[in-house]
């Protein structure tokens, strides 16, 4: 069947597709399941109303959607309960699970059945299950669940055949099922037929018997979607340790007793590949892998992408391109500013494809890879694990150590990545610290240049650190939200599959060229209005203000302006000011601090406004622009008596 892509703007809700729904637990294969059954082309976008990204894929009649990591029918996080909303509305659930792990996800796979839902439960991983010695009979588990039972290998592709026969298969017959798996006490029993009783004419998207659990559960989704007027004491149950206790221990009950017999352990001693599993959560070992890791994508994305890569795209456009556009435009177009919108310094043409294409599209490419590789080793989660408790002290988890290094690299592609983060806020703390205290790899190299001596170094570097920690520390206090929990299941070290990161990036990289490269063209029209307006000189002379404030002269104002443009470019403004002498050694300290601290460039700025809405781009753009200023001044009087 032919695989269509997804340029046009789909309704993934519409009534005329089948919709299945890949659920399952972070770290399974769900994603790897997904660029399988879907092919190269994919979307993604918000959930409807939401700001969670998800992924799907159009297959003929069927659209694939890969749903945000789910652990039980009761979320706990705004991510579970988008999940939540697109199992209710599925045409069929494929629930993927690691077989390795059986008994920790069945759960889920009991709940949706009781849900009254059409669930095919996917097996995979099932070869490092037989090389564990674990073996699970697939149609006895099948009998007990009364639903179809596949086992696959994802990234060999293995299986996939027979999920797509099973889901034919299903949708011959795709009314919604009456869910009957949970067998309870008595006593339960008696409590969850009065609840489902009242509920019999309400209009739910699940089986008012799961409903009803879930209620008594404490499920504040589920409570809320049955409204108020219940004659059932809810809080009664929901408060009582004791009955949540008993209901749940009838549930684990329930699930041993479909698994008795189900999977079998054989003996096996542990080979080289075991060891270096256990190995590489160690303390001392484990933190040296996740450096590697780290360096690895530094390495990759940093130097390869931002340095070798951007350098040979670039040189290409200034000497080719470039000069070419501006002769047709000098030639054919008489009007300055018209020519200006397309060429010039700051152009479409010239600027926003120039710094789309040669610029960040090199370094994400090359970070899309490596993180796939890394993903697909099983070296990524490692690393989010060991880091974890480090970076829980300024409000985030293992995982942003990723973007954060990044950051170093390219701040517009650092900001982008910071989608592998749990929540809105989590990510929203990261972009702070991102906007504020890490520089670009292009502004980096030229601070470094300015700097007077190794002294002026370690000082930049020790407020940088400082003020990154200080502000990711009181950011993690006021922005609202859950603190990260780094809930995930470690999969085993793995060789990756060529084939499955070869898809995996290009999808990332359609998304990026259809998504991103818009934003640039938008800055670079909003830079020729303002040139065109004088709103620029207006700027500057504005800039002026706390330009001398913080002891600099008025002449530094057009290195900040240009630095919001580009980092490199006030950077580049400030090797000027420094070769011709204006600045003494305090200033040049006062101006290196200040300027990576300033605000993000337009581009880190426009890719904020898109992850984040405007609101909150604004807000972060008015933080550094204001912490800046602010350490900028305490830096030139403070260190100016030391000095």
């Amino acid at each position: 069947m032919h695989t269509h892509s997804g340029h046009q703007k789909l309704d993934i809700f519409d009534p005329k597709y089948i919709k299945i729904a890949l659920v399952g637990r972070p770290n399974v294969g769900k994603s790897s399941l997904f660029y399988v059954l879907t092919g190269r082309y994919t979307t993604i976008s918000n959930y409807p109303g939401t700001t969670v990204d998800i992924t799907f894929g159009k297959k003929g009649e069927y659209i694939f959607i890969d749903t945000p990591g789910i652990y039980s029918l009761i979320p706990s996080s705004y991510e579970e309960y988008v999940s939540r909303r697109i199992i209710e509305q599925a045409d069929i659930i494929l629930h993927i699970v690691d077989a390795k792990n059986l008994a920790n996800q069945l759960l889920l796979t009991l709940e949706m059945i009781e849900a009254g839902l059409n669930v095919i439960l996917i097996l995979n991983m099932v070869d490092e299950a037989e090389a564990r010695g674990i073996e699970i009979d697939d149609e006895l588990l099948s009998k007990r669940l009364g639903i179809p039972v596949v086992k696959t290998v994802a990234v060999e592709g293995r299986g996939v055949k027979k999920i797509m026969e099973v889901i034919r298969e299903t949708l011959k017959n795709r009314e919604r099922r009456r869910g009957r798996i949970f067998k309870f006490s008595p006593k339960l029993e008696e409590i969850i037929k009065s609840l489902e009783q009242e509920l019999e004419d309400t209009n739910l998207a699940i089986d008012t018997r799961m409903a009803s659990i879930l209620a008594l559960l404490g499920d504040k989704y589920t409570i809320h979607m049955l409204g108020e007027n219940l004659e059932i004491d809810l809080d009664r149950y929901v408060k009582s340790n004791i009955f949540r206790h008993t209901l749940i221990s009838e549930l684990i009950y329930n699930l041993n007793l479909i698994l008795d017999r189900v999977v079998k352990h054989r003996v096996k001693t542990k080979g080289l590949k075991a060891k270096l599993d256990v190995l590489t959560l160690n303390p001392v070992w484990g933190v040296l892998l996740a450096i590697l890791s780290l360096l690895f994508i530094y390495y990759m994305a940093g130097v390869i992408g931002a340095q070798i890569l951007v350098d040979e795209f670039e040189g290409f456009f200034e000497e080719n391109i470039n000069p070419y556009v501006n002769q047709i435009l000098d030639t054919y177009i008489p009007n300055y500013w018209v020519r200006e919108l397309f060429g010039g310094e700051y152009g479409i043409i010239t600027l926003a494809i120039r710094y789309a294409v040669a610029i960040v599209l090199p370094i994400v490419s090359i970070f899309f890879l490596s993180f796939s590789i890394l993903e697909d080793s099983g070296i990524l989660p490692r690393t989010a694990y060991l880091l974890d408790s480090i970076l829980k002290k300024i409000g985030l988890s293992g995982k942003a150590a990723i973007p954060l290094i990044l950051g170093t690299g390219c701040g517009t592609m650092a900001i982008l990545t910071t989608r592998i983060l749990g929540n809105k806020r989590e990510r929203i703390i990261s972009a702070i610290i991102l906007s504020i205290g890490v520089p670009c790899s292009a502004q980096l190299g030229l601070i470094i240049a300015v700097a007077p001596d190794f002294q002026a170094l370690m000082i930049w570097f020790t407020i940088l650190l400082i003020v990154s920690l200080f502000v990711g520390f009181i950011s993690s206090r006021i922005i609202p939200g859950r603190a990260p929990i780094l809930y995930m299941e470690i999969p085993p070290l793995r060789i990756p599959r060529i084939k499955n990161i070869v898809l995996k990036t290009f999808s990332r990289m359609r998304w990026y060229v259809t998504e991103i490269i818009p934003i640039f063209i938008a800055v670079s029209i909003f830079i020729w209005f303002g040139r065109l307006t004088g709103l620029f000189d207006i700027l500057i002379a504005a800039l002026s203000i706390p330009v001398s404030f913080i002891g600099l002269p008025p002449d530094a104002s057009k290195m900040f302006l240009y630095g919001f443009f580009r980092r490199d470019y006030g950077a580049a403004g400030l090797y000027d000011l420094v070769g011709e002498g204006i600045l003494n050694y305090l200033q040049i300290i006062t101006a290196m601090v200040t300027l990576t601290l300033f605000v993000p460039c337009v581009a880190m700025f426009s890719m904020m406004w898109k992850e984040f809405g405007l609101k909150y781009a604004v807000a972060i753009l008015l933080t550094a622009f204001t912490i800046s200023f602010t350490i900028g001044f305490l830096v030139f009087n403070l260190l100016g008596v030391f000095i």
